[in-house]
């Protein structure tokens, strides 16, 4: 359901930390439409960066990613207390790797080739 106008979802801002730039603009664009505030960056480092400026609600964060990868930008997330929920994005579907997220502090684990844009809208509201 397409929901600009709705302030209580206008506020939230999500970063979307993905190297594969098709599949990230695709998801900001879809977030956008539905009313959120995103921002897609492509490597770990620029993710790290960019929540260092504050203010995000929630990060879809890939965990395969070239400079820093996804678990190392997870970890300095919980070192650097940074308030924010995070749901890991993969195409890996390992049980171990959706438990050590949960471990780590992240509240979602989505397997991207097993997930549609809906499935990653709806699991965004959920978090939100």
């Amino acid at each position: 359901m397409e929901n600009q106008n709705n302030p209580q979802i206008q506020r939230k801002k999500i970063l979307i930390i993905e190297d594969e730039k098709a599949i990230a603009r695709a998801i900001e664009i879809k977030l956008n439409k539905t009313g959120y505030l995103a921002k897609a960056v492509f490597d770990g480092e620029t993710g790290l960066k960019e929540l260092g400026l504050g203010g995000y609600d929630l990060v879809l964060l890939d965990i395969m990613m070239p400079i820093i990868d996804g678990w190392s930008v997870l970890s300095k997330i919980k070192e650097r207390n940074i308030q924010v929920k995070v749901i890991i994005t993969s195409n890996l579907n390992q049980d171990e790797d959706a438990r050590r997220a949960k471990e780590m502090g992240a509240v979602g684990f989505l397997v991207k080739s097993n997930a549609s844009l809906t499935n990653i809208i709806d699991e965004v509201k959920n978090f939100l």
